[in-house]
């Protein structure tokens, strides 16, 4: 079915984001999942995407209804295994063990038959047929040259179902093989193997150890911040003290000579008037006296 350019466009962006998100953020994919659903419900590549995004997010019958409806579009039985679990997600492991001895089988892919007999192994279980799991797992690909992309999944399987019967040391030997294939550790083989050993993973990461450290990183800011301002108010401070000391008056001592000095003046001025007076006086004994030509021999 062919869209308008817009609308596949659309379609297209939410699809990617369902992709993207469906292993590290199952429910946002999901979301996105149902916008394209609403967009394009009539593409089987969506009615696929919105099922595995609802098998993902343990929503089993909506899954289950997108998956058959997806089959029923292409024809194709790519997603058997995936519709099985939904039929054990729901309390039918009967139905899950028909669908696994179904002639849909043939059509599958070595990695989507294997899925289906790991569905059919703990469809068993929940029967409680737990000898006949470990049975329905003891296939050649266990042992199978280098590791494929169900190796892991396969042996931890095994393992499991081992355990489940009481078969401990057989169960070990089976994780710690799961683990060697488990390159990535999506089975958690490790985890189990070490726990079969006795010891304890712990995780480096601690988000309370974080949150402690972003609270210290916090406090030292703060603790920053306030220093910063009582050096810039010290400086203020000390600036307004020069300002002060320009408009202070003179100290005593310079009172003192101040008034030192003016006493001197009106002693130097007082002595000038006596010094006129004294001039003056000269002056007139000078003139009472007779000149030089009327003194009589």
């Amino acid at each position: 079915m062919s869209l308008p350019k817009t609308l596949a466009d659309d379609v297209a962006r939410n699809l990617v984001m369902t992709g993207r998100l469906i292993d590290e953020d199952p429910e946002e994919a999901y979301r996105y999942s149902r916008v394209a659903l609403r967009l394009a419900s009539r593409v089987a590549a969506v009615r696929e995407a919105a099922g595995i995004a609802a098998y993902m997010t343990g929503r089993y019958t909506e899954a289950l209804s997108e998956l058959r409806a997806a089959r029923r579009m292409t024809g194709s039985a790519e997603h058997w295994a995936v519709m099985a679990d939904c039929e054990r997600g729901l309390g039918r492991p009967e139905r899950a063990l028909q669908m696994a001895g179904a002639p849909e089988v043939q059509e599958l892919d070595k990695a989507a038959q294997i899925e289906l007999r790991i569905v059919a192994a703990g469809a068993r279980r929940d029967m409680g047929q737990l000898d006949a799991a470990v049975v329905t797992l003891q296939v050649p690909e266990l042992n199978a040259q280098g590791a494929k992309e169900w190796t892991a999944r396969l042996r931890f399987a095994y393992a499991d179902a081992l355990m489940a019967v009481g078969r401990e040391d057989e169960a070990r030997e089976w994780f710690a093989r799961a683990a060697d294939a488990d390159t990535d550790g999506s089975t958690g083989a490790a985890q189990r193997l070490a726990e079969l050993d006795g010891l304890e993973f712990v995780d480096a990461y601690d988000p309370e150890l974080d949150d402690v450290d972003e609270d210290l990183d916090d406090a030292e800011e703060r603790r920053d911040v306030r220093a910063s301002r009582s050096r810039d108010e010290e400086d203020v401070f000390a600036d307004d003290d020069l300002d002060d000391d320009d408009d202070l008056p003179a100290d005593e001592g310079d009172f003192e000579d101040d008034e030192d000095d003016e006493e001197i003046d009106d002693a130097d001025s007082d002595d000038e008037e006596e010094d006129d007076e004294e001039d003056e006086d000269e002056d007139e004994v000078e003139g009472d006296e007779p000149e030089a030509g009327d003194r009589r021999a």
